[in-house]
């Protein structure tokens, strides 16, 4: 197969899957007859990002693999069309995500700590549920509390291949309900100076409207 069908080949690939591709599934796309290999792959891949250079989507490379999405400007213009409206999450469901992304592992009760008040079960279903968190482990502390971080669907739905890749907490939960279809426009330069530190002053703009205050030790 010449280089221009292995290109078209992996475009058509995950312009259909709607996620993200790591090298093993791309590479499964090919017969062994065909002796197509990573250096192929790579190859399409660097094609598809020159060709897609100046235009409304980009080839954008996440923990996952690799997923061709819209450009920002058309991002913001596709949420008009019904089906492409993200879905919006409150204030406290950013906090708390965004608590466990820059200070994992963390305990629940130090995610109600960090944000002062309590942390409802329905909002740890959610993260759950839509697989951007998992216990990681156990505090050794009397009751093993669970430890929570972040998963591979987090890193790919927020665009980010590595934790250092985290915007600035205030980009990450923004102090008014937040739609979170799309990774953040931008990433923080000095992202690698260490996501706990990013964290600070964080929790500093109070709970939601019937959040309750967590009570001191």
């Amino acid at each position: 197969m010449n280089a221009p069908d292995t290109r078209n080949l992996v475009e058509a690939a995950l312009l259909g899957a709607g996620r993200p591709l790591n090298m093993t599934q791309l590479l499964s796309l090919f017969d062994p007859l065909e002796e197509v290999g990573e250096d192929e792959v790579l190859k399409a891949l660097g094609d598809l990002e020159r060709d897609y250079a100046g235009r409304e989507i980009e080839l954008k490379e996440v923990a996952g693999g690799w997923r061709v999405q819209t450009g920002g400007a058309a991002a913001e213009r596709l949420t008009k069309l019904e089906r492409y409206r993200p879905p919006r999450f409150s204030r406290a469901l950013l906090e708390s995500l965004a608590a466990i992304a820059y200070r994992q592992p963390i305990t629940r009760a130090e995610i109600e700590e960090l944000r002062g008040v309590r942390l409802s079960g329905h909002i740890m279903r959610t993260l759950m549920e839509r697989n951007w968190i998992e216990v990681v482990g156990h505090r050794e502390t009397p009751g093993r509390p669970a430890l929570y971080g972040t998963t591979g669907d987090f890193m790919d739905y927020f665009g980010l291949k590595r934790l250092d890749d985290l915007p600035s907490a205030g980009e990450f939960a923004s102090p008014d309900d937040a739609p979170a279809a799309a990774p953040p426009g931008s990433r923080s330069s000095d992202a690698s100076d260490g996501v706990g530190e990013q964290g600070a002053g964080l929790f500093d703009a109070g709970s939601d409207p019937g959040e309750t205050a967590s009570a001191p030790d």
